[in-house]
């Protein structure tokens, strides 16, 4: 059963963060952050509390509070999941006269996410589009797989058996991501390490899309050779096990 809470924060700091990359690959989007100059807060009642900066065309989600003109109330967990899922709404404490903002530019941002990482058939079969999806379930896939192996008590004690260092996560053709783990604790990051302790590597786009997607187990994908693990691999056993619990959260 999802865990409301956790799945509140896979949301914001999982799924929302992606607004932070999604002009680098969309064009609407860049034009509609670029005239931004906005901060809206999120405070969920006993769940996660964030903020996301617009600055003239760049956007950064961050943890905790921050100065902002729009501030966003939601009563628990489950009312800012059902909002994310567009069925319910926000309860505004702050910024009544910029709330075109929410309903109009706020909105399409969030619309054309939404078709990225929900992309229909058609949507697929353009190039362009598959990549830029592919990344944005990469990114949302891996910063997810931080917040449940942190909160989740399953995905604590997947946790806390790996080792000290660096995973890194790489999609030839695509993006890097950094997992670091220290103490039991997980942080993720986008790009890569210098000095991974263990690589986890994608040999496409295609096998990366299909691997996150679950139409490809990755069993299957190391038999084939779409997926690769290098250096200290029980690093990525450890950690595969709360990428599957994933799915779960955001299917």
């Amino acid at each position: 059963m999802k865990n409301a809470l956790i799945l509140a924060r896979c949301n914001l700091f999982g799924v929302m963060r992606n607004l932070e990359v999604l002009g680098s690959l969309d064009q609407g989007f860049q034009d509609l952050a670029r005239r931004r100059e906005m901060t809206v807060q999120f405070i969920v009642k006993g769940g996660p509390l964030g903020h996301l900066s617009f600055n003239g065309g760049t956007v950064v989600m961050k943890e905790g509070r921050g100065r902002s003109r729009i501030i966003l109330s939601f009563t628990s967990p489950d009312h800012f999941n059902r909002m994310v899922e567009g069925k319910a709404n926000p309860l505004p404490l702050k910024g009544f006269t910029r709330l075109k903002f929410l309903t109009g530019p706020f909105t399409e941002m969030t619309g054309l996410l939404e078709k990225y990482l929900r992309p229909d058939e058609e949507a697929l079969k353009d190039p362009v589009k598959f990549k830029a999806s592919t990344i944005l379930t990469a990114y949302t896939a891996f910063f997810s797989l931080v917040e449940i192996a942190n909160h989740d008590p399953v995905g604590r004690a997947c946790a806390r058996a790996i080792p000290d260092g660096t995973i890194q996560i790489g999609i030839n053709g695509g993006p890097g991501i950094q997992i670091h783990a220290q103490g039991g604790t997980l942080r993720a990051e986008r790009g890569y390490a210098a000095k991974p302790r263990a690589i986890l590597s994608f040999r496409d786009l295609t096998s990366a899309h299909a691997v996150l997607n679950g139409c490809a187990d990755t069993f299957t994908a190391l038999a084939l050779g779409d997926m690769e693990m290098r250096g200290f691999i029980p690093m990525i056993e450890h950690m595969n096990p709360i990428l599957e619990m994933v799915s779960l959260y955001l299917k």
